[in-house]
C-alpha cells in the first residue's frame, strides 16, 4: 500500500504539497485525460505528495472520486479521497468506506459537504445522515475493524477547518467543531481558501492554546478573475475573496500574461508565508489545465521562502468588521485569545427562553433528577396504546413545534445546539458543530436565516458558557424513532443519550479540548 502522504505529514522536518484536481462531469474524454495528465506529471516531478480528488464539489454531479483516484493509485500516485455526506445515507457511506479499504486508498478528508445542486433531472434530495465528526468517528473504528481482521494499514482520515470567518460566533464554533474532530480520530486537517495572513496565524495559534497537535495544510489557489468573482459572490461555500483583493486581481489580469504570472507569484508567496507560519504543508488548488503551473509555483517557492516576513503584508484583506481571535498579528506569536469579551446583543425572547428551557431540561430530563423514576413510570403508562399518540400530538409536538419548529425526529438534540433544534434549524442537520459554508452569521442554503450554530454561539457566549459548543461528541441521529415521543423515548433510554451502540459508546467518551474558561 503506498503511504507517501501519510509519512510525509507526519514527518515534522517535511513540508508537503498536496494538490487538489476536480474531475469532471463524464467518465471518458477531454475532462478525464486532463485529470491523469495533471496526476501523472505530478508524480513525475516528485515534489507532490498526494493529490486529493473532489466528491461532487458545490453538490454538483461528477465522476466519482473513488473511480479515478484508483486510476491515479494506480500509476503510484498517492491518493486523499473526499468523502462527504450529502450524497449517501450511514449505509451506503459504511459500504464506501470497505469498498475504499479493498482497493487500498485509505487517506480520506471526511467532509460535511456542499449542499446538494442540480443532478439529473433537477435538485438532488439531500441526505446528511451523519455530519463530519461522525463520519470520522464511523471510519475510524472500521479502521479498527479491519485491522482485527488481519489489514495492517488503517484509514488516514483528516478535515477541514476555515479559519476565514467574519463573526466571533462562527470562528469558535469552526474552532470548536475542529476540537470534536479531533477527539473523533482526525489525523490532519486543510483549511478553506483565503488571503488573510492573520488568520492563517490565528488557527495555528488557537491549535496552540488548545493543546491539538493536528498537522496542518493551508489552502493556495491560482486566483483568476473568474474564480475570484464566484468566490466574491460566495458560491463557493466557506471561501473568502474581498472586494479588495477581488479588485486587485481584476486590476492583474488586464493583460493575461501578466495576470497569470502575478497568480502564481500570489501563491508563491503565500506559500512560503503558511512555510513560516508554521503550517505541516500547502493544499494546492485552481489547478485545471496542466501541471507546469504548479512546478513555477513550488521553483518560486523554494527561492522565496527565507523572505516569507516581508509578504505578510501582501495578505491584509480582512472582512469589514472582522472578528480575530488573537490582538496579536503575524509574526508575533500569539498568547491568549479573546472570546467573548463583545458578547452579541441578544434578543429578549432568547434571554427569557434559553434560561427556562434549560431549567426545564435539567428538572425533567437529567436521569440524576430525584423525580426521574416517577417520569420514566409515567412513560412507561404512555408507551401503551392510545395514550402515547395522544401525547405525542396533543401535548409534546404543539409545545416543541411552537418554541423549536419540531420536526419530531423523536431523538432530541436541543441540548447540544443552545437549546436551538438541529434539524429545524439547519438542513444538512449537523449535530456537531457549524458546517464551513456560513456567511457573515448567515446559513449557506438559506441566506436569509441565522446558522443555528452562530446562534446558539451567541445565546451561549451571553452566559459564559461557550465550552458547551464543544462538550464531547454527539452521536447521530436515531431514524428508528422517527416520529416517536423523544420526551418518551429520552427516559425509556431509547434515544442517543443512551444508545448501546459502538459509535454512542465512543462519543460518551471523547474528550474534546476547551476554548475558553466559563465566565
Amino acid at each position: 500500500m503506498l503511504r507517501v502522504f501519510q509519512t510525509d505529514i507526519l514527518n515534522p522536518e517535511q513540508f508537503v504539497v498536496t494538490l487538489e484536481l476536480v474531475p469532471g462531469r463524464e467518465s471518458t474524454g477531454r475532462s478525464v485525460d486532463t485529470v491523469m495528465g495533471i496526476a501523472k506529471d505530478a508524480f513525475a516531478d516528485g515534489r507532490v505528495s498526494a493529490v486529493s480528488i473532489t466528491d461532487n464539489p458545490g453538490g454538483n454531479p461528477s465522476l466519482s472520486p473513488d473511480a479515478i483516484g484508483y486510476r491515479i493509485f494506480s500509476i503510484g500516485m498517492d491518493v486523499i479521497v473526499h468523502f462527504t455526506c450529502r450524497d449517501m445515507n450511514r449505509v451506503g457511506m459504511e459500504s464506501r468506506t470497505l469498498q475504499l479499504a479493498m482497493m487500498g486508498m485509505k487517506n480520506i478528508l471526511a467532509l460535511t459537504g456542499d449542499y446538494s445542486g442540480m443532478g439529473f433531472g433537477g435538485q438532488g434530495a439531500p441526505v446528511f445522515d451523519l455530519d463530519s465528526v461522525n463520519l470520522q468517528i464511523m471510519i475510524m473504528l472500521i479502521s479498527k475493524r479491519i485491522n482485527a481482521a488481519g489489514d495492517p494499514d488503517g484509514f488516514f482520515t483528516g478535515c477541514a477547518v476555515s479559519p476565514f470567518k467574519q463573526t466571533e460566533g462562527e470562528c469558535v464554533a469552526q474552532y470548536a467543531k475542529m476540537s470534536r474532530k479531533a477527539a473523533a480520530g482526525a489525523q490532519f486537517a486543510i483549511t478553506q481558501l483565503g488571503y488573510d495572513a492573520r488568520k492563517f496565524h490565528e488557527l495555528i495559534g488557537i491549535q496552540s492554546y488548545m493543546d491539538l497537535t493536528i498537522p496542518t495544510l493551508g489552502s493556495v489557489y491560482l486566483l483568476t478573475p473568474k474564480t475570484a468573482r464566484i468566490m466574491n459572490r460566495g458560491r463557493v461555500p466557506g471561501a473568502v475573496v474581498t472586494d479588495q483583493l477581488l479588485e486587485t486581481v481584476e486590476g492583474e489580469w488586464q493583460d493575461q500574461q501578466q495576470g497569470k504570472a502575478a497568480a502564481i507569484e500570489r501563491a508563491a508567496r503565500l506559500g512560503a508565508v503558511l512555510q513560516g507560519l508554521g503550517y505541516r504543508g500547502i493544499h494546492i488548488g485552481g489547478i485545471h489545465r496542466d501541471f507546469s503551473t504548479v512546478g513555477m509555483i513550488l521553483d518560486r517557492m523554494a527561492r522565496i521562502k527565507d523572505q516569507w516576513r516581508d509578504f505578510i503584508p501582501q495578505f491584509d484583506y480582512p472582512q469589514p468588521g472582522g472578528f480575530y481571535a488573537f490582538r496579536e498579528a503575524p509574526p508575533a506569536p500569539a498568547t491568549t485569545p479573546v472570546f467573548g469579551l463583545h458578547p452579541q446583543p441578544v434578543p429578549v425572547v432568547d434571554r427569557v427562553l434559553h434560561p427556562l428551557m434549560k431549567a426545564a431540561h435539567s428538572l425533567f430530563f437529567t436521569f440524576e433528577s430525584p423525580l426521574a423514576p416517577l417520569y420514566r413510570t409515567i412513560c412507561q403508562t404512555l408507551d401503551t396504546g392510545i395514550s402515547g399518540r395522544l401525547f405525542l400530538h396533543l401535548i409534546e409536538h404543539p409545545i416543541k413545534r411552537m418554541l423549536l419548529g419540531c420536526l419530531q425526529c423523536g431523538d432530541c438534540a436541543i441540548q447540544h445546539v443552545g437549546f436551538l433544534c438541529p434539524e429545524s434549524g439547519c438542513p444538512k442537520h449537523t449535530r456537531n458543530g457549524a458546517c464551513g459554508g456560513s456567511r457573515h452569521g448567515m446559513c449557506e442554503v438559506n441566506a436569509d436565516r441565522r446558522c443555528v450554530w452562530f446562534h446558539a454561539h451567541n445565546r451561549l457566549d451571553a452566559q459564559g458558557k461557550i465550552k458547551e459548543l464543544c462538550d464531547g461528541c454527539v452521536p447521530p441521529r436515531m431514524w428508528e424513532l422517527n416520529h416517536t415521543s423523544s420526551w418518551i423515548n429520552f427516559h425509556l433510554r431509547r434515544d442517543h443519550q443512551s444508545s448501546g451502540s459502538e459509535i454512542a459508546d465512543f462519543c460518551r467518551q471523547a474528550t474534546c479540548r476547551l476554548l475558553a474558561d466559563d465566565g
